[in-house]
């Protein structure tokens, strides 16, 4: 059963193939047994979620079951969870158990997902290969010595290795869509404000935006169907109707524009990366796409534009934490000066001092002119070049990283981290949505050696029907998505 999609599980359960409850303790047995070697998880809630199984096998039985019910899937450690811990893979909130759940985590439960915990991430959210967790760096799946991504690396991981079906990611700067693309797997990042950030723990307030991760664009339709819509309880979701994600796959793809920007083939993206990402586009081409060349031409200035924006507002969010209300607390300080001093040295990882020294830096007197106000307005020249591209396409095409994933420690350098993102921060900075799949396998001829390549598919603003259409098309005519990881040998 674990190497199923989410919508061949569902198809399983309302047909009585298997319950929810034997689905459930299948993929608990298989986490309690390959994920020690991929640390993906930092917690598992084994008891809650066979509970929450018999209650879908129950509500089946009285016929009051959903499409959804029963199916098991897993949280970002970012999403509060109403009596279970809720760190964000940090020190600081090792202790943390949510009194209330995020509103995703509420509309899912309601649909009758079934959780089996929380997985883990980069340290609030803060990085691209999963090394910044205070619990540890996760393993990639495909070949243990290589990243899984970033920020949302626990998620990938788990559901490339078949722990579970899909999960939960977030993405500010590309920490859904880069992570998929390293593990091979499905990862989409919706508009800014179609899903609700309540309960979800800020990095940057205008850039976050929670997705789903799974095997297929139809899983990925599937749980957005029940994620999306207004919130009131947050004010950045934006009050539209919802569509049904899932109608419309099946569409067909003649006479779609495709756009391939000029600044996202050129130096520094890896060859391997950038002759999968073509092939992929002459797979599209035989499905009746055409291709138009386009340029964004400030794509350059989206990550010196995103690295003050994001700690800026990450010094603002995580001044919070200070050991006074919530949070890690050190031992016996000294007056109020030293337990804010030690609690928030000793809570917050290395990565996280960085960017709020960062951000209180440039959001300080003398400096918000010169670098915040600055940075936002490249972000509009940012967003403009977006919104010129669709006025010529219907879709932006390219890679969802410059490389395949690389080796744990390979990159000390902080910039050299940074530069991961080169073409997915520029879409937060915009708010549009874009989607990541499978579109290839590099390197050598071991199954270890296999490298996952990403492609990654731009829309305009609310276009994610379309976004999840094309990329289904796509994976209706390839099997890159059906490839698996030898987990089973790395076990």
């Amino acid at each position: 059963m674990h190497d199923r999609t989410l919508a061949e599980l569902a198809r399983g359960l309302a047909g009585g193939e298997f319950t929810s409850r034997e689905l459930t303790a299948a993929l608990l047995e298989r986490i309690e047994r390959i994920d020690p070697a991929l640390n993906s998880f930092i917690s598992v809630t084994g008891e809650q979620a066979l509970n929450a199984a018999e209650r879908a096998d129950s509500a089946r039985q009285q016929g009051k079951a959903g499409a959804l019910a029963g199916l098991p899937l897993a949280y970002k450690d970012i999403f509060c969870t109403e009596g279970v811990r809720t760190s964000a893979g940090s020190r600081m909130l090792d202790n943390f158990i949510a009194p209330y759940s995020a509103t995703v985590v509420d509309k899912l439960e309601r649909a009758g997902l079934v959780s089996l915990g929380k997985t883990n991430m980069d340290e609030f959210a803060m990085g691209s290969s999963n090394e910044n967790s205070w619990y540890g760096p996760v393993k990639n799946p495909w070949n243990s010595e290589l990243v899984p991504g970033g920020s949302s690396g626990g998620s990938a991981a788990a559901v490339a290795a078949g722990l579970v079906p899909a999960a939960l990611g977030t993405d500010t700067g590309g920490s859904i869509r880069q992570p998929a693309a390293f593990c091979g797997i499905t990862g989409l990042k919706p508009t800014y404000g179609r899903v609700s950030r309540y309960g979800m723990i800020a990095y940057a307030s205008s850039l976050d935006q929670a997705g789903p991760m799974a095997r297929s664009a139809e899983d990925c339709a599937l749980l957005l169907n029940a994620m999306a819509g207004h919130d009131p309880r947050d004010s950045t979701s934006v009050s539209r109707a919802v569509p049904d994600y899932s109608r419309e796959l099946d569409k067909p793809l003649d006479g779609l524009r495709i756009g391939l920007p000029a600044e996202y083939f050129g130096e520094g993206l890896d060859a391997d990366v950038e002759k999968a990402v073509r092939e992929a586009v002459k797979v599209y081409e035989s499905l009746g796409a055409r291709v138009i060349d386009v340029s964004l031409p400030h794509t350059g200035m989206a990550i010196p534009a995103y690295y003050v924006i994001a700690p800026a507002e990450a010094s603002s969010n995580l001044s919070r934490f200070d050991g006074v209300r919530f949070g890690h607390r050190c031992d016996d300080p000294a007056s109020l000066e030293d337990l804010y001093k030690r609690s928030r040295a000793e809570g917050f990882g290395e990565e996280v001092k960085r960017r709020i020294l960062i951000g209180t830096h440039t959001l300080s007197e003398g400096f918000f002119d010169a670098y915040y106000r600055k940075a936002q307005q490249v972000r509009r020249l940012i967003r403009q070049d977006f919104l010129d591209a669709f006025d010529k396409v219907d879709v932006l095409m390219g890679p969802a990283a410059p490389t395949t994933a690389f080796k744990l420690g390979a990159k000390a350098d902080p910039v050299q981290m940074y530069l991961q993102d080169i073409y997915t921060i520029a879409v937060n900075l915009a708010g549009i949505p874009g989607i990541s799949i499978p579109a290839g396998l590099v390197g050598g001829n071991h199954p270890t050696d296999h490298r996952p390549v990403g492609l990654q598919i731009l829309g305009p603003h609310f276009g994610e029907a379309h976004l999840l259409n094309v990329a289904h098309v796509y994976q209706q005519a390839t099997d890159w998505h059906q490839r698996r990881p030898p987990v089973e040998g790395q076990a």
